[in-house]
């Protein structure tokens, strides 16, 4: 029995623009295990987002089937894919969206409240301690407004993680902030991946955090490749 959590298999997206045929992913393959930690880079206008998508369960290929636990999802209703996709993905975007009314603990709390539907004394022990564990023990009653950049990023992967999926999908997470708070969010995804053994895969320009990943990927013309690593790469805290 496989022991894929995700897999995608020969995976083409086409768009059509009049007569004119747009060839966006072209048979592409992808075997995503627990515990990896993948990092997908190529130019703007690759394909990133589109695969994204995919693997976040918010498009559908032309052509190919994608796999969840060996669920072939092509298969299912769109009811049931919104259940897999609330229950299995964990998505962290280059802006945080967070509600600016609500403080950080509110922020998390809410999401757990509304996907398990926990009550609230629950919801905000969970949040609480997630929040501690990715650094934001002293600022849990700050709003938005009150939190910096790499901040307020914190609090947005701690709602990703706070219905514990199996698959964190980060689209470019660090590209609106600084050197400093980039390399310091590419370390918590690190730390996130070694101690949860959470299964992570980022998209990204930043050659800095794909170091950090143990599987590194290009996207290009529609294909997608995979770059051998050196074991001091793969090693690198």
């Amino acid at each position: 029995m496989s022991d894929s959590i995700l897999k995608l298999e020969n995976i083409s997206k086409v768009y059509k623009e009049g007569n004119r045929r747009l060839e966006i992913l072209k048979d592409l393959n992808l075997d995503v295990k627990k515990g990896d930690f993948i990092s997908i880079m190529g130019k703007s206008g690759s394909g990133k987002s589109t695969l994204l998508n995919m693997m976040g369960i918010l498009d559908t290929p032309s052509s190919g089937n994608i796999y969840i636990n060996g669920e072939n999802i092509n298969n299912l209703k769109d009811a049931k894919k919104d259940i897999m996709r609330n229950h299995f993905i964990g998505f962290v975007f280059q802006f945080h969206y967070l509600l600016p009314e609500f403080t950080a603990l509110e922020n998390v709390m809410i999401a757990r409240m509304i996907d398990k539907k926990e009550n609230e004394n629950k919801a905000r022990e969970k949040a609480k301690k997630i929040l501690i564990e990715v650094g934001l023990g002293e600022r849990l009653d700050h709003k938005p407004s009150k939190l910096s950049g790499g901040e307020k990023q914190r609090v947005a992967i701690a709602r990703a993680l706070i219905n514990e999926p199996q698959i964190l999908l980060a689209d470019e997470p660090t590209g609106n902030l600084d050197e400093e708070t980039s390399e310091s969010i590419h370390k918590l995804l690190k730390k996130i991946n070694r101690e949860k053994q959470q299964s992570i895969i980022v998209v990204t320009h930043s050659s800095e955090l794909a170091r950090l990943t143990e599987k590194h990927f290009i996207l290009k013309f529609g294909e997608l490749k995979e770059e051998e690593k050196e074991e001091s790469q793969i090693n690198k805290k």
